[in-house]
């Protein structure tokens, strides 16, 4: 009682302190220079985080190398502030939401900096939403703490608001003309990517925009524009000459002439792409024992090799829409950074391997043994014409290991054979996005049979050469179970990205490539792959169909045909890496003329799909 009596007398006092202080009038003036100077301070800041923290790095970049750039930015973050004053009618709540916002965003975008070697995009504020991976990945504690402050943060903005209704007639009127005209400024700044826009002109004076590269697109112009850049934006530029009778001459040119008419029974076609699944050893990691000794052996026995992934660290879903898809994120607007979330929810129809097996009376099903929102699958799954999708509260199996917070491989895996034995009177397709292996590394596995060494983060890598160890056994293991299913079964197995695991004086030694290498196979139970001796070769995963059509022997679509070419001339390549000729290269080499006809014919199509008319499907290129 005494302490609350003091704690009482204590806030009287300070009460009082401040009544004087209103009184002698320096609050209000000192108010407004801090608020005047919070767009400046806030875009500091962000150009921080851009700049892994250095003080020297962003002092540079907004007062000697491009202080216009950074001015327009503190232009843009002042329009923002106005519209968060404007809206909750207090100046004092209205900065501290700015600057509470500020704080968050320079803090994912180094997190997401630190992890995937990528900035933060316009689209990644549509993960907000994703509290269960967010959970997954701080633990409970920071979790417990953030959800608080959340609601803390609601509370002072629903009050604020209806406090603000209290105000004076003429401070409304003030109030609406300010909200009013910040919306104008928010709305005329998200046109960013308008080539009349004059906020993006006076960026276009001295900014060097570089569509490959996001991240240095983000040191070279600010944190700010980085983030203009990349908002809403057609998905690929429109192609010369693309027309309904252009698109019709590339499916003539490419259609098969002659399919095949045996009656032999439609295989069973499985897609696996496991999280982070990738050769640690690549890269000069050390360790105890080889985790992927079991698949190396298998690997050894059928067509397999690696594939080229987009990202290092992340870009799951980009994968995976290149991989169900044939369609390649290198043709894309470098803006359009993932489609599952931007492009393919808007869009009645979109031709995928899903589709078109459904045509071929297939039952189609996908498995993601997590929530349903992550990049919008349900939406996409929908949309692409999956007949069921089995997430983490549908799946009957959701067994886990240790301490790891995802469910197996193995319960994954059992549940696609579960799938294939419940179907087995029709031909089906089952595509397996898998979650064991996902970050964070470090503490799912307490009791450990692998030590690592090779780079300074020797726990977390070790818990993930644990991790894709299990993954590989699981694997095997479920190999050896489709024996069991009477129905031929064609498995296509790939990771999607390397772990965000490495440390920069590791990568830094490494040749860059690597870094986008991941494992690839496919497998065949009744072992009838074309080239099963061939163990090394490069893929891109937008030729994942056609391959495996070509190696299972089965009917080919226009499509498959003209991959199929353009695979031979370019094996793989994404926005900042190709294999031509056996050799890595930064760009395409599209010298050669038949390899130039085939990208073009290539991007008109996809241009087709994504941006155009979709004239493609009613010619019967994807049947």
């Amino acid at each position: 009682m005494k302490w609350f009596n003091y704690w009482l007398d204590k806030e009287e006092k300070w009460l009082s302190n401040w009544q004087r202080f209103k009184q002698k009038r320096l609050v209000q003036p000192i108010g407004w220079i801090v608020v005047l100077a919070l767009p400046f301070l806030a875009n500091y800041f962000l150009q921080l985080s851009q700049n892994n923290w250095s003080f020297d790095l962003a002092y540079k970049f907004a007062f000697e190398w491009h202080t216009d750039k950074f001015l327009l930015s503190c232009l843009v973050l002042a329009c923002l502030l106005m519209f968060m004053i404007s809206l909750l009618g207090s100046v004092a709540m209205g900065s501290l939401f700015f600057f509470v916002g500020s704080l968050v965003l320079g803090f994912a975008n180094y997190s997401k900096m630190f992890n995937r070697m990528e900035p933060l995009y316009p689209d990644d504020l549509s993960m907000i939403n994703e509290w269960g991976i967010l959970h997954d990945m701080i633990g409970t504690p920071l979790y417990m703490g953030f959800v608080l402050l959340m609601l803390l943060l609601a509370y002072v903005l629903l009050k604020t608001i209806w406090n603000s209704i209290k105000i004076k007639k003429w401070q409304q009127i003030i109030r609406v003309i300010c909200l009013g005209l910040s919306l104008l400024g928010i709305w005329y700044i998200s046109d960013f990517n308008n080539p009349n826009n004059l906020l993006r002109k006076e960026y276009d004076k001295t900014a060097k925009w570089i569509p490959y590269s996001q991240k240095m697109n983000y040191y070279n112009t600010g944190f700010v524009a980085g983030f203009l850049y990349n908002l809403t934006v057609e998905p690929m530029e429109k192609p010369a000459g693309y027309s309904k009778q252009a698109i019709k001459e590339i499916t003539e040119k490419y259609k098969v002439t002659s399919a095949s008419t045996t009656n032999e029974e439609k295989p069973n076609i499985v897609y696996v792409m496991s999280e982070s699944f990738s050769d640690p050893f690549r890269l000069g990691i050390q360790a105890t024992k080889d985790p992927l000794e079991n698949y190396r052996k298998l690997a050894n026995q059928t067509y397999s090799g690696l594939m080229l992934s987009q990202n290092y660290g992340g870009g799951t879903a980009n994968i995976e829409f290149e991989a169900l898809s044939s369609l390649s994120m290198q043709l894309m607007n470098a803006q359009m950074t993932t489609p599952y979330t931007m492009l393919v929810p808007k869009k009645e129809k979109f031709p995928t391997l899903v589709s078109r097996l459904k045509q071929q009376d297939y039952y189609t099903t996908a498995i993601h043994p997590y929530n349903t929102s992550m990049y919008k699958r349900k939406d996409v799954y929908k949309v692409f014409g999956f007949d069921e999708f089995l997430d983490e509260n549908k799946i009957s199996n959701q067994n886990k290991l240790a301490d790891n917070p995802y469910i197996s491989d193995e319960a994954a895996y059992q549940e696609v054979y579960e799938t294939l034995q419940t179907n087995q009177d029709q031909a089906n397709f089952v595509h397996l996005v898998t979650m064991q292996t996902h970050m964070p590394y470090g503490k799912k596995y307490p009791e450990r049979t692998i030590q690592a060494t090779g780079d300074v983060n020797t726990e977390g890598i070790a818990d993930y050469l644990t991790d894709i160890e299990y993954s590989s056994q699981a694997f095997i293991k479920f190999l050896n179970d489709l024996k069991q299913v009477k129905r031929r079964t064609i498995v296509v197995f790939w990771g999607d990205h390397l772990p965000a695991l490495y440390s920069d004086d590791l990568q830094s030694r490494v040749n860059s490539v690597d870094l986008h290498l991941t494992e690839f196979l496919m497998y065949d139970t009744d072992n009838r792959l074309v080239n099963h001796q061939k163990h090394d070769a490069i893929i891109s995963p937008f030729y994942f169909t056609s391959t495996m059509m070509g190696q299972a022997g089965l009917n080919q679509a226009p499509i498959d045909r003209m991959l199929s070419k353009l695979s031979k001339k370019i094996p793989a390549f994404e926005k900042t890496n190709s294999y031509q000729n056996g050799v890595w290269q930064e760009e395409l080499d599209l010298s050669d003329q038949e390899t130039k006809e085939l990208y073009e014919d290539y991007q008109m199509i996809q241009y087709d799909i994504v941006g155009g008319n979709q004239y493609s499907t009613a010619t019967g290129f994807f049947e």
